[in-house]
């Protein structure tokens, strides 16, 4: 949480009140941003940035409520630009007008004295054009008197672990030359755990604007469909390349990493981006994959860091191909491109794989003997130019036998080729996808996520 954030135990906020913030915030955020309009000395710019939250959150543990909780937050992120030069301060946000002026006044001063002192930025690029913004989404969540009951009712048997998190997320941005965008979402993520008395895990997910008890169950069922699976003595596997199947949450955390030195055009133009073999053609992926960043939802905003929109859908991998990679408008100026509004460390804000034609239902029958391989973490770069993850796998990871789930495996380590799994290796994809939602909450509630079908691969590489 930010400086200024603070926690309501027992919270008794309705929509109505939710809606109330929500204004309140636009309001602060409007006042300061005329304030700094009226106070700009010549030859200075800035921009403005807003994160703030009003999020019910209720920690639960072997079925009970361990914790619960409101957090009201708001942070403004300011940054002067003047003579070429560029530095920032953050603050909290409040609905005190006059607190709100003290502040953005200090930090002013303080920002004015600093410039001078710090190097030119030969790409610094300055916030043009007067384009505007508001998109408020409104959703229809629990409250936090029906929590307790609607969630931890069906799954008073089980050992059941997890926190939810729900209520408004707001984004603004506003800057000296006019442009002002405004973001909000209703929205809750429920992330939990379901354990055997042997301390082995099945997790899961729920996230929406609309909370919908059939889902929530339907979601449940399989839970408990792989948690019977798990109280058996998990098996071994050898090191060596296994048939796999990587549902949904496995496929999202790969896919995660093309954020992180894939996707960038400054890291291609650099050359230590893993899908610069793709640009250089020296390489394909599988002409069934196909990546995307789709803002139809409006799960997060399409606005950056600068205030430029990003199109509402780009398509990046079509067919194995690179055809687009995320341009920032510091990268266009350092290389002669043209931006295509990516936020400033060019990595994926709601990206999409493509869904295939496998059948929910024909996926045991089509993996035949391998692995079912429901969630990943610890993943990094083993070798980035080759397009080399590592990884480990995590809860309910199964061996299959001709399509017939037997036992729980023992975590293993992965280390494989992005070229070969989404690649030459890539048998199919499911022909549904999953939402798999941000979760985070270490400085505030994170938002988005990414919706991808599962894979089938025929070889994936175990090495631990």
């Amino acid at each position: 949480m930010t400086q200024g954030s603070t926690i309501t135990p027992e919270n008794k906020t309705d929509a109505a009140t939710a809606n109330s913030f929500v204004g309140a915030m636009e309001a602060s955020f409007q006042h300061v941003v005329t304030y700094l309009r009226e106070h700009l000395l010549d030859g200075e710019h800035f921009t403005l940035e807003l994160t703030a939250e009003q999020s019910q959150f209720t920690r639960f543990n072997r079925a009970k409520v361990r914790q619960t909780g409101t957090v009201v937050d708001g942070a403004l992120e300011l940054t002067l630009m003047a003579h070429d030069r560029r530095s920032f301060r953050t603050f909290p946000l409040t609905g005190d007008h006059v607190l709100n002026t003290n502040r953005i006044t200090q930090a002013l001063q303080s920002l004015r004295d600093e410039l001078p002192q710090l190097p030119i930025d030969p790409y610094l690029v300055l916030p043009k054009g007067s384009n505007t913004s508001r998109d408020i989404y409104t959703g229809t969540l629990l409250s936090p008197d029906q929590l307790p009951t609607t969630l931890l009712t069906p799954v008073a048997d089980l050992d059941f672990t997890g926190i939810y998190a729900g209520g408004s997320v707001m984004r603004g941005y506003a800057d000296s030359e006019g442009q002002l965008h405004w973001f909000a979402n209703e929205s809750f993520t429920l992330d939990y755990s379901v354990f055997t008395p042997g301390g082995q895990a099945v997790k899961g997910t729920v996230a929406g604007r609309h909370w919908d008890e059939a889902a929530y169950h339907a979601k449940l069922k399989d839970s408990r469909q792989q948690l019977e699976r798990m109280n058996v003595a998990p098996k071994a596997i050898a090191p060596g390349s296994y048939r796999t199947y990587l549902a949904p949450a496995a496929v999202a955390e790969l896919i995660g990493m093309f954020s992180w030195g894939g996707v960038s055009e400054a890291s291609l133009q650099k050359g230590d981006s893993a899908l610069s073999r793709l640009r250089r053609g020296e390489a394909t992926l599988s002409p069934q994959f196909v990546l995307k960043e789709n803002f139809s939802h409006g799960l997060v905003p399409r606005f950056n860091d600068i205030g430029e929109a990003a199109p509402l859908s780009l398509t990046l991998i079509d067919q194995g191909q690179l055809c687009n990679s995320l341009i920032s408008a510091r990268t266009a100026k350092e290389y002669g491109l043209e931006s295509n509004s990516a936020a400033g460390w060019e990595g994926l804000r709601s990206p999409e794989v493509c869904p295939g034609s496998l059948p929910p239902s024909d996926i045991l029958n089509r993996l035949d003997t391998g692995l079912y391989v429901s969630n990943l973490h610890y993943l990094n770069w083993s070798d980035r130019p080759t397009g080399r993850i590592t990884g480990m796998t995590r809860y309910a990871c199964f061996w299959v036998e001709n399509g017939k789930m037997v036992a729980p495996i023992k975590n293993l380590r992965f280390d494989d080729s992005l070229y070969q799994f989404l690649g030459e290796q890539l048998l199919a994809l499911t022909e549904q996808q999953e939402f798999i939602p941000e979760v985070g909450s270490y400085e505030q509630r994170d938002i988005g996520g990414i919706r991808a079908p599962g894979i089938l691969v025929n070889q994936f590489a175990y090495t631990l």
